[in-house]
């Protein structure tokens, strides 16, 4: 019972986002440490039982071979991107207190649809996370008029004060497992290591990569920037960027403004951190995940 519970855990979670998933990916994602063995005796189990469904190389929860190919069609299109990441990852990683680089939301699970953008998660330097933002933002303005805006989306921020995620779930957990590193180990390893309580969820966590195997020196105009505001008025700067940004995405927010792909902009802000406000969207995913848990362990009579 354990396992079939912790495979469902597995099938339920990428389920939501018509995901598929293959043998490797369960023991990876797996609450509890088994076998390749065991894992494939009970996947065959399942399927005899009619429980899930093999589509291919994957397992799912429901008979849709065309989720098998759509994986397939991501899976190579995010190789492409992921080699585009690499590159981008190099040039944002020389941008004032930038210590750590690393790649997140769908291609760090290597999926990518063929508009996706990619995402970018960023450690800063203690006390100078809005500086920081704020030179990488204003590039991202003019890599619109290039068309390439959807290679530059840096919407997760922490410095080195915030490296503990706030929110601790299987939604954060999933994230933090599969952030790929890209660029500055050491503010990565420190991040990684500072969510350690990500192992409750999967035990992989302590074995993942937490190292990038990228660490380019600073450049000349980096290392420059970073002397002119190492002082009290960059101290100053920093926290007026701060309010000016918080300003304007509350305003934002109140007016019910929707970005390029139709979801409502939201941003919570503080001293150490920038991050999409988890509510309108990490709340709906735990809430469905919750759901389709329930359902299904009644259908495989994992509780009475």
């Amino acid at each position: 019972m354990p396992l079939r519970s912790g495979i469902l855990k597995v099938l339920a979670y990428f389920d939501l986002f018509n995901y598929p998933v293959s043998a490797e990916d369960i023991l990876f994602f797996l609450d509890q440490d088994v076998q390749a063995p065991e894992l494939d005796r009970t996947l065959e189990t399942l399927i005899t039982e009619q429980r899930l469904f093999r589509l291919g190389p994957f397992y799912s929860l429901r008979d849709d071979p065309g989720a098998a190919e759509r994986r397939i069609r991501g899976n190579k299109h995010a190789a492409e991107l992921l080699v585009i990441a690499d590159r981008v990852s190099r040039f944002l990683y020389q941008f004032p207190y930038v210590r750590g680089i690393g790649i997140s939301g769908s291609l760090s699970k290597h999926y990518a649809d063929e508009d996706a953008d990619i995402d970018y998660f960023i450690i800063t330097r203690s006390n100078r996370l809005w500086i920081a933002r704020t030179f990488m933002h204003l590039f991202k303005k003019w890599s619109f008029l290039t068309g390439k805006q959807h290679w530059y989306c840096m919407n997760y921020y922490v410095d080195e004060e915030a490296l503990e995620i706030e929110e601790k779930n299987i939604f954060t957990a999933t994230e933090l497992i599969t952030l790929l590193p890209a660029c500055g180990n050491g503010g990565l390893v420190k991040f990684f290591d500072a969510n350690d309580w990500a192992t409750e969820y999967f035990p992989q966590y302590r074995q993942r990569q937490r190292a990038a195997s990228v660490y380019p020196p600073p450049s000349f105009l980096k290392r420059t920037l970073e002397k002119v505001f190492d002082n009290r008025a960059g101290d100053r700067l920093d926290d007026f960027l701060r309010r000016l940004t918080s300003r304007r995405w509350k305003d934002k927010e109140e007016r019910g403004l929707l970005n390029e792909k139709g979801n409502r902009m939201s941003l919570k802000t503080g001293k150490h951190f920038s991050r999409p406000n988890p509510e309108n969207f990490q709340k709906k995913i735990l809430s469905v995940y919750n759901d389709k848990l329930k359902e299904f362990e009644t259908k495989w009579k994992l509780k009475d």
